[in-house]
C-alpha cells in the first residue's frame, strides 16, 4: 500500500489569525497581564520551543506523575478505550504537544480514519506530525495551528465522521470552572452523535505529591516557568532579569489547585517595549492555575457543558483519571 501523501498544516478562521497575529496578541496578553493586581501571565505562552522541550523533559522527572500515571492508565485499559471509541473514529487531539500519549491510542483504535492534532506551537506541532506520518503512513494527519481555548474550525470532510476529542494531561485544570465549562460546551458542540471526550483528569491528592510534581528538586520546572520571561525578552523587546525572578509552587487546598509563581527577588522596574512595570521585593507574577478534582466533582462540571460521563478509568492509587463523555 502506498503512503498517503503528506496532508498541509490547516488553519481555520481563528488559527489564521493566531498565526498572523501572535505576536501581537502576545504582546496584548502580557502588558494587560503586567498591568494588572495581582500580575497574571497566561499559561499558554510557556509553550515557545524552548518551553515546550522543557516541558517534554518535565513529563520524565519521577516526581512529576501525571504523564507517567495516565500514560500507564491509557496502557493497562487501551482495549477498552478502544471499544468504547469505536471504529473509523477522527481523533481530535487538544493541546496535543509531543502526542506521546496518543500514539498509546493509535494502536488500538479500530480503524481509525484521520489524527487532527491541535496546538499553539507551530514548530513542535509539525515536528511531532511528521514524526507521527513516519510510523502511521496509512493515517491521515491534520496538524492544525491554533489556540483551542479560542475555538476553530475543523476540515469539512470529517463533518459526518464519529468525532472523538482526546484531551489528555488534564489541561483542563488550567482553566477556572466557568472557562472550562465554557471549553467543555464547545467540545460537546463538536462532538456528533457517534463521537464524545476522552479528557484525562488530575484528581486531588496528598499535599507533597502535588508539591514534588510541580517544583521538582532538578529544577527544571523552575527552568520552564523562567523561560516565559526569555520570551517575553526575545520577542517583546523587555530586559527582565531572570536570575531575579524565582519560581514558587503553593498548593490552594482551598480552591484544589496548584499555584506557579514567578517571584521578584529585588524591588525593581522592567521594561516592555514602551511600557514600565515596577516590582515590589516579593511580588508575584502567577502564571498558572492547575486545579485538582475528585471524578464526581468533574463529571458535575461536565453536565453543566451537556456532556454526560460513559466510563471511568483510574490507577490503583487514585492519583488520575482517564474519562469518557457523550455529548447530551
Amino acid at each position: 500500500m502506498q503512503p498517503r501523501k503528506r496532508n498541509p498544516v490547516l488553519f481555520s478562521a481563528e488559527s489564521t489569525a493566531l498565526a498572523d497575529d501572535s505576536e501581537f496578541r502576545f504582546q496584548q496578553d502580557v502588558l494587560a497581564g503586567l498591568a494588572k493586581t495581582p500580575k497574571h501571565l497566561p499559561c499558554k505562552y510557556f509553550y515557545d520551543e524552548r518551553g515546550s522541550k522543557l516541558f517534554d523533559e518535565i513529563c520524565e522527572l519521577d516526581s512529576y506523575y501525571p504523564t507517567r500515571t495516565e500514560t500507564q492508565i491509557m496502557i493497562d485499559n487501551a482495549d477498552a478505550i478502544g471499544r468504547r471509541i469505536g471504529a473509523g473514529a477522527v481523533l481530535v487531539e487538544y493541546g496535543s504537544g509531543s502526542s506521546t500519549k496518543t500514539r498509546k491510542l493509535l494502536d488500538h483504535l479500530p480503524d481509525p480514519t484521520a489524527y487532527i492534532p491541535v496546538d499553539i506551537s507551530e514548530g513542535h506541532l509539525l515536528m511531532t506530525a511528521d514524526r507521527l506520518r513516519l510510523d502511521y503512513p496509512d493515517l491521515d494527519i491534520h496538524p492544525i495551528v491554533a489556540d483551542f481555548t479560542q475555538g476553530f474550525d475543523l476540515p469539512e470532510v470529517y463533518r459526518d465522521a464519529p468525532l472523538t476529542v482526546y484531551f489528555p494531561g488534564s489541561t483542563i485544570g488550567n482553566l477556572e470552572s466557568s472557562d472550562a465549562v465554557d471549553l467543555l460546551g464547545r467540545i460537546a458542540g463538536q462532538c456528533n452523535a457517534q463521537g464524545g471526550l476522552l479528557i484525562g483528569v488530575d484528581l486531588d491528592k496528598d499535599e507533597q505529591v502535588l508539591l514534588d510534581a510541580y517544583d521538582d528538586n532538578q529544577g527544571v520546572t523552575a527552568e520552564f516557568n523562567r523561560n516565559l520571561l526569555h520570551r517575553i525578552n526575545r520577542e517583546l523587546n523587555a530586559n527582565f532579569a531572570v536570575e531575579r525572578f524565582k519560581h514558587v509552587a503553593i498548593y490552594n487546598r482551598g480552591e484544589s489547585r496548584m499555584e506557579l509563581y514567578l517571584e521578584s527577588c529585588v524591588e525593581q522596574v522592567v521594561v516592555v517595549g514602551d511600557s514600565q512595570f515596577a516590582f515590589r521585593q516579593g511580588e508575584r507574577i502567577l502564571t498558572e492555575y492547575s486545579h485538582k478534582y475528585n471524578v464526581t466533582r468533574f463529571a458535575e462540571l461536565a453536565l453543566q457543558a451537556g456532556l454526560g460521563v460513559d466510563e471511568v478509568w483510574t490507577d490503583a492509587n487514585g492519583y488520575f483519571a482517564v474519562m469518557h463523555f457523550s455529548a447530551l
